[in-house]
């Protein structure tokens, strides 16, 4: 059974990865910001919470699977996704943002369930993603349009 300080502790680590991780979002004005990242994660790390909390009371008891809560998290996770997707004439806009807010679920998931390494380690490189990779394709595709436009 988890002390309260260690289930603080890992709904406090829950916001502070994905706080990162809304944060580049808000900052770069797309739908899904800062609070949405926060309460998909913390939410996702309530119910990974919830989830060995449950299999701890009835272990004893009746066969459970503590990774059945988790996948209903990933599969919700995917309506929640496709909202923030948007088709305009330019093209469909928001699927980063969607693919964000899976990955802070499955942050939360591994917080949840006190796979903490794998949760920062992910977070780092969704921000790595997020930050750096952006400036990488704008380079490289602003450099073949204007090539094309010649």
């Amino acid at each position: 059974m988890l002390t309260d300080s260690q289930i603080i502790g890992r709904l406090a680590l829950s916001i502070i990865l994905s706080g990162f991780i809304g944060f580049e979002r808000q900052l770069h004005r797309r739908t899904a910001g800062l609070r949405t990242h926060i309460l998909v994660s913390l939410g996702s790390c309530l119910i990974m919470l919830t989830s060995l909390y449950i299999f701890d009371i009835y272990k004893a008891y009746v066969p459970l699977d503590p990774a059945r809560i988790a996948a209903g998290v990933i599969t919700g996770i995917g309506f929640l996704g496709a909202g923030a997707i948007i088709r305009e004439k330019e093209g469909i806009k928001g699927i980063t943002t969607a693919a964000s807010l899976w990955v802070v679920a499955g942050i939360g998931l591994a917080v949840g369930c006190g796979f903490l390494k794998a949760a920062i380690y992910t977070a780092v490189l969704a921000l790595i993603v997020l930050f750096f990779l952006r400036y990488l394709e704008e380079m490289i595709f602003s450099e073949k349009e204007g090539k094309d436009s010649v």
